[in-house]
């Protein structure tokens, strides 16, 4: 899929979430919109200190990550909000993309335990996509957003990209979108239509 961008040049609007279809609402589908958003300077942050909690917080990499990990943290964060691209393809596909050495995987820990995950595709030297970033249930609502996204923004920005993009759907939190655009990110498009609903029984495997 793709669309106008800035300055007139055509950019890969492709989802995350699963093909954008125009076909009409049915059981199996659910009507979106989704917005996608670009970040093209590395803006100063002001400086961050972990939210005011009782609680000891480590952003780690997960290095060569396990397809049963991957798969672990991308349910906890995205079930609520209707991920199903990740779930609709093999072990073998998946391993091929989340241990490529230019794919990085941040896991949030609070307290020892997985709060929140982001993955950001670093294959394209010249464009990163922060493809998926999210808290898990418990640890949403707890102020850990911001200082969660503000970190993974300089991460980003440290592997050397030109822009930084994003992309996020009715589906998602509420805050999402607000949160992008207070760290920087402007609004390049939007589309309509209608995603997959997540049937496990549609799982590989």
């Amino acid at each position: 899929m793709t669309a106008p961008g800035a300055n007139g040049e055509t950019k890969d609007m492709t989802t995350s979430y699963s093909p954008l279809s125009l076909t009409p609402e049915r059981q199996d589908r659910i009507a979106v919109t989704i917005t996608y958003l670009e970040l093209t300077a590395r803006t100063p942050l002001p400086p961050l200190s972990p939210p005011g909690q009782k609680m000891k917080l480590a952003l780690m990499r997960a290095e060569n990550p396990p397809v049963h990990f991957y798969r672990y943290l991308y349910d906890l964060v995205g079930a609520p909000y209707n991920w199903v691209s990740r779930r609709k393809i093999g072990d073998e596909e998946l391993a091929a993309i989340i241990q490529d050495e230019d794919v990085y995987l941040y896991v949030l820990y609070a307290g020892g335990v997985p709060a929140g995950m982001a993955e950001i595709d670093a294959r394209d030297r010249r464009v990163h996509e922060l493809k998926f970033f999210g808290l898990t249930p418990d640890f949403t609502g707890r102020g850990l957003g911001r200082y969660f996204l503000a970190n993974v923004i300089d991460l980003a920005w440290s592997h050397g990209p030109e822009t930084l993009r994003l992309e996020t759907c009715t589906l998602d939190h509420p805050a999402a979108l607000p949160l992008y655009q207070r760290l920087g990110f402007s609004v390049i498009d939007r589309r309509s239509g209608y995603v997959e609903r997540y049937n496990p029984e549609n799982s590989p495997g």
